[in-house]
């Protein structure tokens, strides 16, 4: 679980500093969006997710997804 904090840590921090390439910031937000975090973040991420939402970059995960 600590592991898994540094990584999105850096990742945020790598985000807000420019260092990610296109494809970079479309995994982010993808990861960010499947665990529901970007709910929880600071707006920018919110509205920036869901512009890439609209775009058709970023999925929303079906919600009965993994249901049996």
């Amino acid at each position: 679980m600590l592991l898994e904090i540094k990584n999105l840590t850096d990742k945020i921090v790598r985000f807000e500093e420019g260092d990610m390439q296109e494809d970079e910031v479309i995994s982010f937000f993808q990861e960010l969006v499947n665990t529901g975090l970007v709910w929880n973040l600071q707006g920018f991420y919110g509205r920036t997710a869901v512009n890439l939402i609209e775009s058709g970059l970023v999925t929303v995960p079906d919600a009965d997804e993994g249901e049996v």
